[in-house]
């Protein structure tokens, strides 16, 4: 398609500190997008070149002892890039800020960049990246990781020396109490935010800055970016943030009232980093104070939250192993957003539940919000955009989602998706919406009857559109088969998929220790979209259990591929009517469980009880001869973990499954087709 902006939507000259005037865009767009191309067609080409082509400066002026003081006296420290002409020498004029705020120190990002940009070492990696493809060998899982580099990931996490020749400063703070800042670390709390908003502000009345400021950042940064837009600083214009997170309890925490092994792993490597000085400034941070003052507050808190955290695994008297207003805090309020905001995710990535949520929570239209997700895991990001039907890369999308917002060029940008996603056992689409367009409510139900195709597993049932016609109870005992699957990717942020297809693509070896019910194949290309909901019929002889949830396309060959997931402790089965998902029919699509100390329900032993386990919303498409299969498990270690109460109500249990007619278990989903 052809278009042009209507005269109301062209940007006009802005303002910045001092009067100085912002990017003005004064240059009328014309562009060749072409509808649901996930590439960005001519654009996208444009935006490539832009980033890989010749830049407005040949080179970086960088400074990594630049310190900022809060207003509550603790002093942050920033590395701030600005561009340079051919003698290294800074530019004098001012350009738009780009704000990177991580707690992963400097030290880690100057490393990254060093190696990064390295004379022959750098290119090297770069073209190895891009080019070595291990796909449908041993070797898969370890290029897909590989190829984030050639991806741009790294250039949004780190210094992006291309954006900044392009005419831009760029400011990368550690996060107090990490890396060479003082105070102590709050994971994200209220002075955290405080900060962030006090960062925008002095960057913004800096000479460097023309008064524009833009957000960006992965993972951490991409949620504390999120955070500061809710506060809406006047001088934050857009936010670009790849895997960020609006519900940190679901997503991570406790998914389902179950800790994560992720939590303890991750915040040992961040208080570990901590620790690690910055060497660019050692004599004038002694000489001015700053070493001592450093190791004092490390030392006031050597190991953020590590023993609360072993407090609440031991003990459950901690409120951070529930839905407390600890995360309350911490969750950025997305409907407040107002800025332009570009979210990148993936279906199985920590925050696989957010991959979708923030774009549906943001209250402004599309164009000005923008989603892409991937069929990936946290580490893999950005794998394989770039290629030929694939995203832009990451530092593409970057570059022209803030050479629009905070230099107004009309670049079309914002006509790109809005809804780009990698359909699961399809390809790279672009479209209007998340869910797809024509999908509906469907409702499957769990029926003992064998498909044929499950022999392997505990239990081979079926998935049929009527519930079943008698009682029956199916059993199924805890194991350690998860350490081998899909959940073990997820739980790893992905590196497990270097081990091989049973970590990411075939569940076979999961599945024979769970409960497996499967469709008939489907006679026609079938679309799920959207969020699922299971409701399970279950019994236990102990007082607490454990039941994790897959649903997976079963290929003609026989490999099982996980879609989605979700799990739930049946203590934690209490709903939120109020905060969950309902079809147009009233179908309950999305649970969403207090999860919280007093919402804790007393699990009667041997008792059927009634369970929703919510499961991350994902896109799929079921190929011709292919199937739906659900998998029903007692746990799935490490995934989803159990605390020592818990544990000790759950000791010797054995679960069932209760199909009974009078109390049906169904999946409940979106789909277009007939079943």
């Amino acid at each position: 398609m052809t278009y042009q902006l209507d005269a109301a939507e062209q940007p006009q000259p802005r303002r910045g500190r001092a009067g100085r005037p912002l990017g003005t865009g004064t240059a009328p767009h014309f562009g060749s997008l072409p509808l649901g191309d996930p590439t960005g067609g001519a654009d996208g080409m444009r935006w490539r070149d832009q980033v890989d082509g010749k830049q407005l400066y040949p080179r970086v002026a960088i400074d990594r002892d630049v310190i900022l003081t809060m207003s509550d006296g603790v002093r942050l420290r920033a590395t701030v890039i600005r561009p340079a002409n051919r003698f290294g020498q800074t530019v004098l004029t001012p350009y738009p800020a780009i704000v990177n705020i991580n707690p992963y120190n400097r030290v880690a990002i100057d490393l990254l960049d060093h190696t990064l940009h390295a004379p022959v070492i750098g290119k090297a990696l770069h073209t190895a990246s891009a080019s070595i493809d291990g796909t449908g060998t041993g070797l898969e899982g370890l290029t897909t990781l590989t190829k984030t580099l050639s991806g741009g990931v790294f250039d949004v996490f780190g210094i992006n020396r291309n954006l900044v020749r392009s005419g831009y400063v760029q400011v990368i703070v550690d996060v107090r109490g990490t890396g060479a800042s003082q105070g102590k670390w709050q994971i994200l709390g209220a002075r955290e935010q405080q900060d962030s908003v006090e960062i925008i502000d002095w960057v913004a009345e800096q000479d460097w800055c023309d008064g524009a400021v833009g957000l960006a950042g992965w993972s951490y940064s991409a949620i504390n970016s999120l955070q500061a837009a809710d506060k809406r600083p006047p001088a934050l214009k857009a936010v670009f943030a790849v895997e960020g997170c609006d519900d940190i309890v679901r997503d991570i925490y406790i998914t389902g009232g179950m800790p994560s092994a992720f939590i303890p792993a991750w915040l040992s490597v961040v208080n570990l980093l901590k620790w690690v000085p910055n060497p660019s400034s050692p004599i004038r941070d002694v000489l001015r104070g700053d070493t001592l003052r450093w190791a004092i507050d490390r030392i006031k808190s050597p190991a953020t939250e590590i023993s609360s955290l072993l407090w609440g695994f031991l003990t459950a008297r901690d409120d951070r192993i529930f839905d407390d207003p600890y995360f309350d805090e911490r969750d950025p309020q997305v409907d407040r957003i107002e800025v332009p905001t570009f979210t990148v995710g993936a279906w199985h990535d920590l925050f696989g539940r957010s991959a979708t949520g923030v774009y549906e929570r943001l209250k402004m239209a599309p164009g000005r919000k923008q989603m892409v997700v991937g069929d990936g895991y946290h580490f893999d990001v950005g794998s394989g955009y770039g290629g030929k039907f694939a995203p832009p890369r990451l530092d593409v999308l970057e570059r022209a989602w803030f050479d629009r917002w905070l230099k107004g060029h009309r670049n079309g940008v914002d006509y790109y998706g809005p809804v780009t996603m990698l359909q699961q056992g399809g390809a790279w689409t672009s479209g209007p919406s998340f869910p797809r367009p024509g999908v509906r409510p469907q409702r499957l139900y769990l029926d003992d009857a064998p498909s044929g195709t499950a022999e392997h597993a505990e239990h081979d049932g079926s998935l049929s559109r009527e519930p079943v016609d008698h009682l029956s109870s199916l059993h199924v005992q805890p194991d350690l088969r998860g350490a081998v699957s899909r959940d073990m990717t997820q739980v790893t942020a992905g590196a497990a998929m270097a081990f091989g297809r049973s970590f990411t693509a075939d569940a076979r070896y999961q599945e024979r220790g769970g409960l497996s019910f499967t469709t008939a194949p489907v006679t026609e290309a079938t679309t799920i979209s959207g969020a699922m909901n299971l409701r399970l019929n279950v019994a236990t002889t102990a007082h607490e259990a454990i039941w994790a949830v897959t649903v997976n396309d079963v290929a003609p060959d026989g490999t099982s591929t996980v879609l989605t997931n979700g799990a739930l402790s049946s203590s934690n089965r209490a709903l939120d009517p109020s905060s969950s998902t309902y079809a147009s029919d009233g179908s309950l699509l999305s649970a969403h469980h207090y999860l919280s100390r007093k919402r804790k329900l007393p699990v009667p032993a041997d008792e059927p009880i009634r369970i929703d386990v919510d499961l991350v919303p994902t896109d799929a498409v079921l190929e011709p001869g292919h199937r739906l299969r659900v998998d029903v498990y007692a746990a799935s270690f490490p995934r989803y973990l159990t605390v020592v109460p818990d544990l000790i109500k759950a000791r010797g249990r054995r679960q069932r499954l209760v199909l009974d007619p009078r109390h049906p278990s169904y999946l409940t989903f979106c789909a277009g087709g007939n079943w």
